[in-house]
């Protein structure tokens, strides 16, 4: 059995992440660095576009909307509303404001007239864009401290953080607006 070496804390993440045994059926402390960490890059990586949504009388939600919508032309709400895991009541408030103001535009179906299909707006592909590409810039410094294969290795990680009944539906997902992407450019 190896050493581990449970000395004196330190400050840095860094130190004290090495440190520390794996967690294995909750008997170890928690990882509160990497709890932490999460937390705080998640309020940066949605700060930036939050000053734009503000302007705008948006928040997260719409957000969040807005950018599965334009990475899936002609989504259900039926499926978006299983992507982002809300109620029907949340999902009509925050789309009833995106297509009132212009951002989203919605269909019926060709075979099922009582599917709503939802697709970003010329203005609503404008917003989305700005939005991602505000948070690319952040990603993109991150990889740049990190080296080479940081995308995949951060790819990688937040992969292993969904839960396991759920990453094939994800990464299918991802893979599909992938593809819808390229071929509208």
């Amino acid at each position: 059995m190896a050493d581990i070496n449970l000395g004196a804390k330190t400050a840095t993440a860094e130190n004290s992440s090495a440190q520390r045994p794996a967690l294995t059926g909750g008997s170890a402390e928690p990882i509160w660095d990497i709890i932490e960490l999460l937390f705080f890059a998640y309020r940066d990586f949605v700060g930036d576009p939050d000053e734009v949504l503000l302007k705008l009388g948006f928040g997260r939600a719409h957000h969040r909307v807005l950018h599965f919508v334009n990475r899936n032309p002609g989504i259900k709400v039926a499926d978006l509303l299983e992507i982002l895991n809300i109620t029907k009541q949340s999902l009509g408030r925050v789309l009833k404001q995106l297509i009132d103001q212009g951002y989203v535009s919605q269909k019926e179906g060709a075979e099922d007239r009582r599917q709503r299909l939802l697709y970003a707006t010329a203005k609503g592909e404008t917003l989305a864009l700005k939005l991602a590409t505000l948070q690319t810039q952040r990603i993109g410094r991150a990889f740049g401290e990190l080296g080479p294969n940081a995308h995949e290795a951060a790819r990688r990680f937040l992969t292993s953080m969904i839960d396991v009944d759920n990453r094939d539906g994800v990464l299918r997902l991802i893979a599909r607006a992938d593809r819808a992407s390229k071929a509208r450019d």
